[in-house]
């Protein structure tokens, strides 16, 4: 198959994972009208829009403005520059009050990775920024530098599971008292000297995930989105997430056990008397991970998985 240039330039920005998986799971109409929440490179909006109709509509979100240089050039295409915990607000501005199928993939583009500016990686000398939208007033920088020791440790244990977590911001702000820590490489030595290396993994890896996801507030939106996009979803219609860590994971599979089986009662009453109705049905009783040809052609596919929620009115 021939692959134009701006596929090529998609491709490079970030390489979709469980692309047939996730958009077979959209259970996809002509004249359906669906969202994906985290455009990125394209790869998943491109494959929704192969399969739409003269009737169907999809709109993209993503709050990165270099997200910007992958817009889908298609009449049925609305790009919406912005967090998705504020889709309710944009699907109503644009007169839609509900949709058939929502899709989020929760993975870091791999061009933020690659890209030294963005400051997201230990593996590339940068400035400490990790920012998905870069107009946000925090960025790594004022966390390492602004915050406490404990404000610090508490981030990266909640955020990284880092069990050394202390360690690290002791290091951190005794590291400061000489100098500002103003780069990825810095920040990365920091740690290393802090708990000594690792044969498994670089010893930065969960500090620089936490501190991105406390920057970002990624929990903290996928619990808001998840409770909103259910809401928005057409009797039938499917909320579909893929995950890449056990803390994004965790909250997602509670999260559509709590839409399915919402009741509080105690199981000793023989009727509910709590009011709570179920909102759907979990699809995915266990989560679709890559099969063997993905996770030969694509690494980061390894820790992915997919569940999927179906709304019944």
């Amino acid at each position: 198959m021939k692959i134009d240039k701006m596929e090529k330039d998609e491709l490079t920005y970030h390489v979709p994972v469980l692309l047939k998986e996730s958009v077979d799971g959209m259970n996809i109409h002509p004249d359906g009208t669906y969202v994906d929440v985290t455009f990125g490179g394209a790869g998943h909006s491109r494959e929704i829009l192969s399969r739409l109709g003269e009737g169907g509509r999809l709109l993209g979100f993503d709050q990165d403005e270099d997200a910007e240089r992958n817009i889908v050039n298609d009449p049925h295409f609305i790009f919406v520059r912005s967090n998705f915990r504020y889709l309710q607000n944009f699907l109503r501005y644009h007169d839609i009050e509900q949709v058939d199928a929502i899709l989020a993939d929760l993975g870091v583009s791999s061009h933020h990775f690659d890209d030294s500016e963005r400051g997201f990686s230990f593996r590339f000398d940068g400035a400490l920024d990790m920012r998905m939208n870069k107009n946000a007033k925090i960025s790594a920088y004022e966390v390492i530098n602004e915050f406490s020791e404990q404000e610090i440790a508490d981030i990266l244990y909640k955020y990284g599971e880092e069990p050394k977590s202390r360690r690290i911001a002791r290091k951190i702000t005794e590291a400061r008292k000489e100098k500002k820590i103003e780069t990825t490489t810095e920040l990365a030595d920091i740690v290393i000297r802090a708990i000594g290396k690792s044969m498994k993994r670089h010893p930065a890896k969960r500090t620089f995930q936490a501190v991105r996801m406390y920057v970002n507030q990624e929990l903290e939106v996928l619990e808001e989105a998840l409770e909103k996009a259910v809401e928005l979803l057409e009797d039938r219609g499917r909320l579909l997430v893929i995950t890449f860590h056990s803390l994004e994971d965790r909250i997602v599979k509670n999260k559509f056990r709590e839409f399915e089986k919402p009741c509080k009662c105690p199981p000793n009453i023989p009727i509910c008397v709590c009011g709570k109705e179920s909102l759907g049905k979990v699809i995915t009783k266990k989560p679709i991970v890559a099969g063997e040809l993905e996770l030969n052609d694509n690494s980061r596919a390894h820790s992915a998985k997919l569940r999927v929620f179906e709304r019944r009115a």
